[in-house]
């Protein structure tokens, strides 16, 4: 197999362009978090917070420490815009948005797990050759080109994360309509809009939309015809996502990466007013290129199995959520439950109801009633916080989940002692109950 393809030198517009889109919506998601109030709601106000297990020993700064450090990665933002100290900014950036992901799942989103990723892919290409302030402080490094695998990551990327997210929509409650009705609901009072995203024919133009639009857009960007319709549609989906599903800089950062879908020199007419690159072809393979090809390899195979894995543990995910996250599923489901504490001290045997409020955020309440991994956390924590008062516990927890407009079904099984069993990553939780299929 040839990998010439790969490897041949290609005009870099739309990299450089892109990096300028990226480190200014990532400064924007930064400050934005401090000014709208969501680092203080999710990681100072919270007494703890429920990080992805296995990293409770990442916590957020005491005292005012997240604003300095959200400050600090909304200004290495500006500086990758500016291709200033690129991989420094870039990597900088990569490891402390990691931190942040790491340390609180309340607030999940995929698109801040996609927001890691690109992290990383951006911080490892040469993004800073053209249009930086790093080309002009040492011309050595400047550049019109870039090998074509760059664009092809990105693209890929994109690829992947669209597939698996059409695939996902086909199921039950989004083909009947029902999860979009009652996403809907709750923008019933949105100014001029409100009374129109409560109409069926409304529901069934979202549901379908959303199906094709996911699984058509990367290869209707690719193919020339149909590119520039495939564009106006891009911007119509996720102004709309914006607009009624308020979801930060995630549809702004897809808007961003359609340049790499147009002509390099359509990039730079419209963003660079530079003159025509010419790009001299070369027919050698660089010297690392096997490198390059098992590392790109091992990355999108990861990619590939990653969404897969849930199929691997016993029943549905949509009822257990053993494997959800990290798989790009998203916007298809709603989950409300009921949970109650009890901790029994084993030495007397005495048994008290916890109030959640003296413990958890109402958002944090709300994740303990309807998520397994939440719900456990919560167990290992009071299990500590009462050896720290010399007793040793049992937690057993009362729970009711429902999901979108089904019924309420027992989800934990109330006799386990849930601080004396082990989590299981890549296995099936036995303690949570079967679900309940119609």
């Amino acid at each position: 197999m040839s990998f010439h393809f790969l490897f041949k030198k290609i005009d870099n517009a739309q990299l450089v362009v892109f990096r300028m889109f990226y480190g200014l919506l990532v400064s924007a998601e930064c400050y934005g978090a401090i000014a709208t109030g969501w680092v203080k709601r999710t990681l100072i106000e919270p007494k703890f917070t429920f990080t992805f297990i296995g990293f409770e020993w990442l916590q957020p700064l005491p005292g005012n420490g997240m604003y300095i450090y959200f400050a600090i990665m909304g200004t290495l933002g500006i500086l990758i815009t500016l291709g200033y100290k690129y991989r420094f900014s870039a990597f900088a950036f990569a490891l402390m948005w990691t931190g942040v992901y790491l340390m609180q799942k309340t607030s999940y989103n995929n698109h801040y797990y996609l927001l890691m990723l690109l992290a990383y892919i951006m911080a490892f290409l040469p993004a800073h050759k053209d249009a930086s302030l790093d080309a002009k402080l040492n011309p050595k490094l400047h550049s019109f080109t870039m090998p074509n695998w760059v664009r092809w990551i990105i693209i890929l990327q994109l690829f992947i994360v669209y597939t698996y997210a059409s695939v996902a929509k086909l199921y039950g409650d989004w083909l009947d309509f029902s999860i979009i009705e009652l996403l809907m609901k709750s923008k019933s009072d949105y100014y001029l809009i409100g009374e129109l995203l409560q109409e069926k024919w409304v529901h069934k133009i979202v549901a379908f939309f959303g199906i094709f639009f996911d699984l058509l857009i990367v290869p209707a960007l690719l193919w020339k015809p149909t590119r520039k319709i495939a564009f106006v549609m891009a911007i119509f989906f996720h102004l709309f996502n914006s607009i009624v599903f308020q979801i930060g800089i995630f549809p702004y950062l897809s808007l961003a990466f359609t340049v790499f879908f147009f002509e390099p020199q359509t990039i730079r007419n419209v963003f660079l007013k530079t003159k025509k690159v010419v790009v001299e072809q070369s027919t050698t393979l660089p010297k690392n290129h096997k490198w390059v090809l098992g590392i790109l390899g091992g990355y999108f195979l990861v990619q590939l199995v990653l969404p897969l894995r849930h199929h691997a543990f016993k029943d549905d995910v949509l009822w257990t959520e053993e494997g959800h996250r990290l798989s790009w599923r998203m916007m298809l489901r709603s989950r409300s439950g009921t949970i109650k504490y009890t901790v029994v001290n084993k030495e007397t045997g005495k048994a008290i109801n916890i109030n959640l409020n003296d413990y958890l955020t109402k958002k944090q309440r709300r994740r303990v009633a309807c998520y397994p991994d939440f719900a456990w956390q919560f167990a290992q924590h009071l299990k500590k916080d009462y050896a720290k008062k010399g007793e040793d516990i049992q937690v057993f927890v009362t729970n009711t989940v429902k999901i979108n407009q089904g019924e309420y079904y027992e989800f934990i099984d109330p006799k386990v002692d849930l601080a004396s069993v082990p989590w299981k990553h890549l296995a099936h939780n036995e303690w949570i109950r079967p679900s309940h299929k119609e």
